[in-house]
This record gives structure tokens, C-alpha cells and sequence, in this order.
């Protein structure tokens, strides 16, 4: 990751609770290129191989994201997937998945990026508030869209 910059470098955490197990929540987040068909705001995945591929996102600011990620780590046993990330966004997102107290799952995401699309760069001081509620936005579309993929038929 290139040298961080406080205005254009972002941590993220959320926690989503799932009702379906660690397992079955894993099998369907790492496959990537299925995301789409749930994620509202992932616009299109394009493997370029095994272990990569690029992502467009758009949440509700009217600007996409195109990123290339690249399998860092992919442990079912422990519930960790991990990308690292370059293009609009440099850095890491990473999934911890463990069993959720009364079943289900709690899935933790875990973010750290540099914001690398250079206007986002020239407005991430006045509009850090406005990234960061985007992100959520963007986060909680994904939740729900996850859970509902997951509910028992």
C-alpha cells in the first residue's frame, strides 16, 4: 500500500449477522463473481484468473469504483477471506466469519484503503462525511441482500 495521506485513507469495520451458518455464508462470499446478483451495489465482477478479478461499485454518489483484487488469503477452517485491492482503491478488505450466539453467523468486514481516483483525492477533505456515509450505504445493501439470499426456504 502506498504511503497513507489522513485525507484519503479509510478504515471500515461492520459486523453482519446472517442466518445461515459460517459454512454456508463462506460458499456464497467467496464466490465473487456472483455478487452482483445480490449486492445492489456491485455493479459487475470479471475474473482474470483464479485468484483475481476486477469489481465496478456505485452506491448512491453518482461515481464508480473499478478496482483489481487479488486473493490474499482463503481459509474456510478459520473463516477468514482476504483481498488485496489496487486501482480506484488501494489496500485490503477482509471477511471473518464465526458461529453467531443462538445460531447463524456474525460475519465482521474489515476494510483499510487508500482512495486512490484522483477527484475523490481532491474532495476527501470536505467530503470525508459523505464517502464514509456512501460506504455504509453501500454495506448495508449488501447485508440485506446476503440475508435474504441465506433465509431458509
Amino acid at each position: 500500500m502506498p504511503p497513507r495521506h489522513a485525507w484519503s485513507h479509510y478504515r471500515f469495520h461492520c459486523v453482519w449477522n446472517l442466518p445461515a451458518p459460517p459454512a454456508a455464508v463462506f460458499a456464497v462470499l467467496e464466490r465473487a463473481e456472483e455478487y452482483p446478483g445480490w449486492w445492489p451495489q456491485v455493479r459487475s465482477v470479471t475474473p482474470l484468473d483464479e485468484t483475481s478479478g476486477t469489481a465496478v461499485f456505485r452506491s448512491f454518489l453518482p461515481y464508480e469504483l473499478m478496482v483489481t483484487a487479488r486473493e490474499r488469503r482463503r481459509d474456510p477452517a478459520a473463516g477468514v477471506l482476504e483481498i488485496g485491492m489496487s486501482g480506484d482503491l488501494e489496500g485490503w478488505a477482509r471477511w471473518t466469519l464465526r458461529p453467531a450466539p443462538g445460531g447463524g453467523t456474525r460475519a465482521d468486514y474489515d476494510q483499510e484503503v487508500e482512495v486512490r481516483r484522483p477527484l475523490m483525492r481532491r474532495l476527501a477533505l470536505p467530503a470525508r462525511p459523505v464517502f464514509r456515509a456512501n460506504h455504509a450505504w453501500m454495506m448495508r445493501g449488501g447485508r440485506r441482500g446476503l440475508a435474504a439470499l441465506l433465509q431458509p426456504v
